[in-house]
């Protein structure tokens, strides 16, 4: 067991702050919804008792669970709650959850992103149930005038050896006067009864007979519809423009050009925004707006080159140089190739390498290159606000509401408890939702107007306006000696605008001769976070040259990666390795094992295997392919994942699927491209996606288990996926693969 100091409400609460595609269904989490009707027949107004600001319980006996985090389908909505439910003690069957509102004292900035909702929630929220449990049998104990530690609970049930017994309901309102317990008692994860076994998902019935969940749902009365016109390239901004015509078609309420962030305006890091001057085109409906703007005449000259400064975490400031040119992704490429042949920052070094290559038998040298990749959110971006005087209402779909209200609080000039967030569902983020350019858009549109409106994007407007995964390359080197030993690593890297390199990860530790360089290109195209920034461009890289690497050892790729990881966790180089390498290796070896990699019954199969850590978790897959209809396809997919204590199994799985599809389709298809400046893809019919029938037939996946609390889950399984179908792909037409997407003629490095 676990003793858990408690503190005040208030810091109890703080606690909890330190707390992110492809597509997969599968069709067994549908929620039961007797909770939730029982919950409708209440008058909830007069009947709830809140506890622990977590959980509410009605008398009659219904649990109402609050999930902190913003929902977009990696079902934290159902998984935390569990987490509450647990340690609460309380049937599942008699629980509600709903998603809490923005409340920055309460629940912390509630972000969704970086793999972090469950790993970061696992204390708070159980040590919120347990609170509230232990509220629960103070009550009963004062009421039956017995001892506290008589009183057992089970399922929502208080009992005393006496023969007495009440239901939660019964004890909430009492409960919720009890002083905040000084210590609490967390389970034994042996003791667990609801977490490790799988929940359906708690709004999958909402979900799949359409109830208005998404931003793009919401309204108001008297809510007017907003879309933008940016400039129509990269390094362009806003001369002048004529909307004569346009105000005059039906339905059009106004058009002016606004700006986004005033001169000097110091932005928060999660304030990315491409283009600052844009064209707001007001009016009644979607249809008249759309429109109506294609009635605009604008003109557009080119940017200068300018410095921003980005106030970022922990009081840190960076100075962001934007250049003034029109971009293409050819000479982008060529720069990449130019400058990774200069000089580089030397990030890590571990040994003698530049002995090692001088004295090595043979060398093996490959290059890497990636262009940028656009979010496609299923759900187009959208956001609501209402500015008045004294306040502001915004709703939508957002993954960081704890980091925008303070630019809206500076943006409206208003104090920041006067400013409600309400998020709603999110269909779809990968980190696009955390940059909150297109809330504050919203906000500034409606102060102007004095009035609701609804900002929508159309996917041209989003799939053109930036903030995508960067552009990267990355050349890795390796040092044999006479006897195909391993004796020296080289990765140099860098991109457009940051570069790619995670020094300490695998197999940093491993080599006594390591060195890690990389570089930067500035570029006026923005980038943002991408399902598992940065490991998903370094999996593919290091992962298909480590299987070359074996491959000139005369090894099997697994077995060389066990070696190197053996070798790090009985000795390992340098003190900054950022991995744990048993947990890597429990990974491979039940990877191994649940592929029948090596079996004689799978001699024939043309696979591909790949591991890879990131956001404190292990993920590794063997991917199965075959040439069907003249092309490469993905059959079958093996995966085993260690990231702790699985709370809800089924959901999990879905998450590991869903990674899995979302990188076969990015490795093979994903790619946007400039040509001064304008993007050359701006929807689906020219930006390819992965397609229902090219989803492998099964995708199998395990869990090392173990008691580790939590890890990540949303990303961990995505950068691997990568590097299994470069290898597979080796495997199945004889051709190496280093530019991505793995399907379209890349610049050759």
């Amino acid at each position: 067991m676990e003793n858990i100091k408690s503190q005040s409400r208030r810091d109890f609460l703080k606690s909890s702050a330190i707390a992110g595609g492809g597509l997969m269904l599968s069709f067994s989490w549908f929620s039961d919804a007797k909770a939730a009707d029982k919950m409708a027949q209440l008058n909830l107004a007069e009947t709830w008792s809140e506890l622990a600001s977590y959980i509410k319980i009605t008398p009659d006996n219904v649990v109402k669970i609050l999930c902190p985090n913003p929902e977009f389908g990696q079902n934290v909505m159902t998984s935390l709650p569990m987490m509450v439910a647990e340690e609460l003690d309380v049937d599942w069957k008699n629980v509600v959850v709903e998603m809490g509102t923005h409340d920055n004292v309460k629940y912390g900035p509630q972000f969704t992103g970086g793999s972090n909702s469950v790993r970061m929630y696992w204390k708070p929220l159980r040590n919120a149930g347990a609170t509230a449990r232990q509220m629960l049998i103070e009550a009963a104990a004062q009421t039956w005038s017995v001892p506290a530690s008589e009183i057992t609970t089970k399922a929502g049930v208080l009992s005393h050896s006496s023969g007495k017994s009440a239901k939660y309901g019964e004890m909430s309102i009492k409960a919720a006067t009890i002083a905040v317990p000084k210590d609490v008692k967390l389970k034994s994860p042996k003791d667990f009864s609801i977490v490790r076994n799988s929940k359906k998902n708690s709004e999958g019935t909402k979900v799949v007979t359409g109830k208005p969940l998404f931003g793009i749902d919401y309204k108001v009365d008297g809510m007017l519809i907003a879309m933008i016109q940016h400039p129509p390239a990269f390094g362009m901004k806003l001369k002048s423009f004529d909307a004569t015509a346009a105000k005059k078609m039906a339905g059009i309420k106004d058009i002016f050009s606004f700006k986004l962030y005033d001169d000097g305006f110091e932005q928060g890091g999660f304030d990315t925004r491409t283009f600052n001057e844009m064209i707001a085109i007001v009016g009644k409906s979607t249809w008249e707006v759309m429109n109506a703007r294609k009635k605009i005449v604008a003109q557009w000259e080119p940017i200068s080159e300018t410095k921003e400064t980005i106030s970022g975490f922990g009081g840190r400031k960076t100075v962001n140089n934007i250049p003034a040119r029109l971009e293409t992704t050819a000479k982008q490429f060529e720069l990449m190739a130019e400058m990774s042949k200069k000089p580089a920052n030397q990030i890590r070094k571990d040994g003698d390498p530049e002995t090692a290559f001088k004295n090595a038998t043979q060398i093996i040298e490959r290059t890497y290159n990636a262009p940028f990749l656009a979010h496609n959110t299923m759900e187009p971006m959208n956001f609501f606000a209402h500015v008045q005087d004294d306040k502001a209402l915004v709703a939508g779909p957002l993954q960081a509401p704890g980091w925008m209200e303070p630019t809206l609080a500076k943006l409206l000039n208003l104090p920041a408890d006067k400013i409600e967030i309400q998020m709603t569902r999110m269909g779809g983020g990968f980190g696009r939702r955390a940059y909150g350019s297109y809330v504050y858009e919203a906000a500034r549109i409606s102060q102007k107007m004095k009035a609701p409106v609804k900002l929508i994007y159309t996917r041209e407007d989003d799939m053109t306006y930036g903030i995508y995964r960067p552009m990267y390359t990355a050349t890795y080197r390796a040092a044999l000696d006479a006897n195909k030993n391993l004796i020296g690593f080289h990765v140099t890297g860098g991109g457009i605008p940051e570069n790619p390199i995670h020094a300490n990860r695998f197999p940093a530790g491993a080599v006594d001769n390591y060195l890690a360089d990389g570089w930067e290109i500035p570029s006026n195209i923005t980038i943002g976070a991408f399902r598992a920034p940065r490991s998903n461009f370094n999996a593919a890289a290091e992962q298909s040259f480590l299987d070359e690497v074996a491959e000139a050892m005369g090894k099997d790729p697994i077995e060389m990666r066990l070696e190197l990881l053996k070798k790090a966790k009985a000795n390992p180089v340098g003190k900054n390795n950022d991995y744990d390498a048993s947990r890597y290796i429990g990974v491979l070896e039940l990877l191994k094992e649940k592929s029948g990699w090596g079996k004689p019954e799978n001699a024939g199969k043309k696979r591909g295997v790949a591991a890879y850590f990131c956001h404190a978790s292990y993920a590794g897959h063997v991917v199965d392919m075959v040439i069907r209809d003249g092309q490469p396809y993905v059959e079958h997919v093996t995966s085993a994942v260690d990231c702790g204590v699985v709370v809800n199994p089924d959901a999990a799985r879905n998450m590991v699927q869903g990674a899995v599809v979302d990188g076969i389709g990015n490795s093979f298809y994903g790619g946007l491209t400039h040509k001064d400046g304008v993007s050359e893809q701006n929807n689906f019919h020219n930006y390819r996606m992965i397609r229902h029938n090219e989803a492998p037939q099964k995708i199998d996946v395990h869990f090392v288990e173990n008691d580790i609390d939590p890890t990540g889950l949303g990303e961990p399984p995505f950068p691997p996926v990568f590097g299994a179908v470069a290898n597979a792909l080796f495997k199945t037409t004889g051709k190496r693969y280093y530019n991505q997407p793995f399907t379209a003629e890349q610049p050759k490095s």
